[in-house]
């Protein structure tokens, strides 16, 4: 049947020309290009049609558009010579590019008809493309979306991370819980990236500084890796302009391979450099456990800001030389870097050394540009993800950067001694240097704060919480540094693209599809949320995308689930601080109680579906006992004849951008349940209320924000509030803690052996006790626990009151037009940045 198949598609194949038409509109021509790129442009063995084939010759179709708008737009940027923004960040989780480059386009219709005559459907072609495997979290995500608006909105702008070569991982789940294999999707090759063969800039390690003659100072020796460009195309939206997300690859030069040392027989020394290069960019986040670990780390953040600050200042070089004599002090005027987290920070004295060490430029005016140019988003407030640098190793890798960072920080402190005497005995918490001397280290984030014009954090709570606590000494110092740019999505992606029945629901209710590049006209949905004939379209439209998502889970886990329940999800990084654990408690409490039921009180129940979907870091055992511990309660729960009609646990495998796109649209309820003050910002809870589904959560991060925008009645809410947090805290490490009975129920329910015989006492222990560390309940699940069981309570009351819960649904759309990731790249543009539109002609 295969080989029949593979036959009927040649034979739709063989009727259409292979012809080049780059910029073909009519879908006929568009087809004769895609056949053109399968026969000319080949990757694979003749006589081959097969859907992956398809999919390449396809998206070199489509890249033929993004090359010429590619083209267009930098030689009109070189031009007009705008100042331009850089974005640097170690992580981008760009999804498939395919559906994002036609929608972007316009040009659906076009290739959906095009591949018709090659036999295909276009939704089978999207499929065979594979995530890029450049990020993990919502940090890379973020990025993404942030890439996507500065295109549409026609800035000047270029994103800049690094070329992973395995990702972070792709995740197994097995009997023994999650297991992380490396991610294959540069396996073959990705049809969507450019080498840049000519864009190489070398990037040092290790070595010594010499001082010269004149008293300046030189970095020299050790070992120097070559970084080559890879450039990737970012359509922006109805509009021409297409940008870079530029993204460094690692390469040792052929003088680093020793032939004599080969041909003697010593073949792995005789390579030594070329698999020291190669390990850079191999994955993301290695494990920093070891010495080598944390080196190669440091080595990847350095070799990202390196290579991208000798690319800026040579394009700034480039663009200003040919007008005579360039003013350095103009620097600022025409860059603006922007570090996603202090991943980058190493910016700082890189920007400082190639300034004064390769330019000449003394250390005032140094300072000067560097601190107009940098800017700072802080990602959190997590002590642990507050990154510190060991000195020693520091001053081992990046000898002349130690230097730099030595005398920002003695500068830095004697401008507080000198000006702000009564912060003396704050300063030692301040300064950039920690010199304990059982642990000296560099505090980044304090690097940051010290170096940049301005810091943001993400949502409204998460800057207050800055500026009252972490940053607060700085705050006095620099009060109008600090400002909040609270997260936003992309409406393309995330609504118009991966929901098109709903989408096309609301560009009729509206009379207009501006909505998607203008999320604010939403709110015009309100008028009609208690509209019978809009209600019966969006049940429809959700219950399509139910069905997808039904469909989605029974061919990747095998279980079947019932479009017809309340769809209930969260997905997100695993870690102690978004609870999963607190909602496969809640679950586990759930189930003890229908089992308990008799047949006629089931009857009357909301009947759920639960899932579950993230990765767990490599090494973070307890993060790994909760993907464990779901599985196991979805084994045991899903094989229940008396209960899974009622109740179904799924844990979703290898959580990325496109399961993103099938379960977001498909979800009903959506859990963001993290510990208040914790989240940053969030921007899940975002796309799920975009899609019209309802939150449960804390006040926590950008939950905060979607509750004023939506409703405080549209909104499940619970737990304690940001400020209670400290206090609850202290009040269980002196035992004043007087847990729910419901909450020993549940625990006591997974220590009775119901599912299965793994140990997980470790991971219940630290829920107990009233201190120490890994114990002590820190992230609150029991103080939260019975606020949480009655907020669910309350869902399934509602969600039986399906005129009630459609409208609140409808409300919740209508009221997420703040969250555009648009608004909030205009405001960075215009408060921090400085940057206007560049809109091609």
């Amino acid at each position: 049947m295969e080989s029949n198949g593979a036959s009927v598609k040649s034979g739709a194949q063989a009727k259409v020309p292979a012809i080049a038409h780059p910029l073909a509109e009519k879908p006929a021509e568009i087809a004769s290009n895609i056949n053109y790129h399968a026969q000319y442009s080949p990757h694979f063995s003749l006589f081959k049609f097969d859907p992956e084939q398809a999919f390449y010759a396809t998206a070199e179709s489509v890249r033929d558009r993004l090359i010429k708008q590619w083209n267009d737009t930098y030689f009109h940027y070189h031009k007009v010579n705008p100042k331009q923004i850089y974005y640097l960040s170690m992580e981008y989780l760009q999804g498939r590019a395919l559906t994002n480059a036609i929608g972007n386009l316009n040009i659906q219709d076009g290739y959906s008809d095009a591949l018709k005559r090659l036999g295909y459907e276009l939704e089978e072609i999207v499929e065979q493309e594979k995530d890029p495997a450049l990020g993990n979290g919502g940090l890379g995500r973020l990025a993404s979306c942030f890439l996507d608006s500065m295109a549409t909105l026609n800035l000047p702008a270029w994103g800049y991370g690094l070329r992973y070569r395995y990702g972070l991982f792709k995740q197994r789940i097995t009997k023994a819980g999650q297991e992380e294999v490396a991610d294959d999707w540069l396996e073959k090759f990705s049809p969507w990236e450019i080498a840049r063969h000519d864009v190489v800039f070398p990037v040092r390690f290790f070595g010594n500084v010499e001082v010269l003659p004149t008293g300046s100072r030189k970095w020299v020796g050790g070992e120097i890796i070559q970084a080559v460009a890879y450039d990737v195309p970012i359509p922006g939206y109805k509009t021409k302009n297409t940008i870079s997300l530029r993204l460094w690859d690692a390469k040792a030069s052929s003088d680093d391979f020793n032939l004599f040392q080969f041909n003697d027989g010593q073949y792995e020394s005789a390579a030594q450099l070329h698999s020291r290069a190669q390990q850079i960019c191999a994955v993301l986040y290695p494990g920093d456990a070891t010495e080598s670990g944390k080196l190669l780390r440091l080595k990847q953040q350095f070799f990202l800001c390196s290579a991208s600050l000798q690319d800026i200042i040579s394009r700034f070089k480039e663009r200003n030389q040919g007008k005579g004599e360039f003013q350095w002090s103009e620097f600022p005027t025409k860059v603006a870097v922007q570090l996603n987290d202090t991943h980058p920070t190493l910016s700082i004295p890189e920007l400082m050394r190639l300034l004064m060490d390769d330019e000449g430029l003394g250390w005032d005016e140094a300072w000067d540009i560097t601190t107009r140019t940098i800017a700072y988003t802080n990602h959190t407030v997590l002590p642990e993800a507050l990154e510190k640098w060991s000195q020693p190793v520091m001053r081992k890798l990046l000898p002349r950067h130690m230097e730099i960072i030595d005398e920002i920080d003695k500068r830095f402190t004697s401008m507080i001694q000198s000006t702000r005497p009564d912060l003396e005995s704050k300063l030692s918490s301040m300064r950039v240097l920690d010199h304990n001397p059982q642990k000296p280290v560099v505090r980044m984030a304090n690097l940051c704060v010290v170096s940049s014009h301005t810091v943001n954090g993400v949502a409204q709570l998460h800057s207050d919480i800055l500026k009252a606590e972490l940053f607060s000494d700085y705050v006095s110092v620099w009060p109008t540094k600090f400002q909040n740019k609270t997260n936003g999505i992309t409406p393309r992606r995330w609504l118009s693209f991966c929901s098109p029945e709903l989408s096309h629901i609301i560009t009729k209710w509206l009379e207009t599809d501006q909505w998607v590049s203008n999320l604010d006209l939403l709110t015009k949905l309100r008028q009609f949320a208690d509209n019978e004939e809009l209600h019966a379209e969006w049940e429809k439209a959700k219950m399509a995308n139910k069905r997808r998502l039904a469909e989605y889970i029974m061919r990747v886990t095998g279980i079947s689930i019932d479009p017809n329940t309340l769809f209930d999800i969260q997905v997100k990084r695993i870690h102690e601080y978004k609870r999963q654990l607190l909602n496969i408690l809640g679950t586990v409490y759930r189930y003890k109680k229908i089992k308990e039921m008799s047949p006629a009180e089931r009857e009357k129940l909301t009947r759920r579906t639960v899932m579950i979907g993230g990765k767990a870091f490599a090494t973070y055992t307890n993060a790994k006992r909760i993907v464990k511990l779901v599985t196991d309660v979805g084994a045991v729960v899903n094989t229940d004849p008396e209960v899974n009609h009622y109740l179904k646990v799924v844990f979703v495998p290898n959580y990325n951008v496109s399961v993103a796109e099938m379960l977001i649209p498909g979800s009903e309820l959506s859990q963001h349940i993290s510990t208040a003050g914790m989240e940053a910002s969030g921007t899940s809870n975002m796309k799920f209320s975009l899609n019209g589904c309802l939150i449960i959560g804390t006040l926590d991060g950008a939950n905060v924000e979607i509750r004023e925008e939506i409703g405080a009645e549209n909104f499940f809410l619970f737990g304690a509030e940001a400020d209670e947090v400290p206090k609850l805290r202290k009040d269980r490490e002196n035992g004043l803690f007087k847990p729910d009975p419901r909450f020993e129920e549940a625990k006591q329910f997974i220590r009775s052996g119901a599912f299965g015989s793994y140990d997980y006492n470790p991971l219940l222990d630290s829920l107990e006790g009233n201190t120490g560390y890994g114990r002590g309940d820190y992230f609150l699940v029991g103080q939260d626990f019975p606020s949480y069981l009655d907020a669910q309570a309350k869902v399934d009351e509602v969600y039986k009151d399906r005129k009630k819960w459609i409208k609140m649904s409808i409300l919740s759309t209508a009221g997420s037009g703040k969250f555009s990731s648009d608004r909030t790249i205009s405001q960075y543009a215009k408060e921090i940045w400085d940057v206007k539109d560049c809109r091609l002609p």
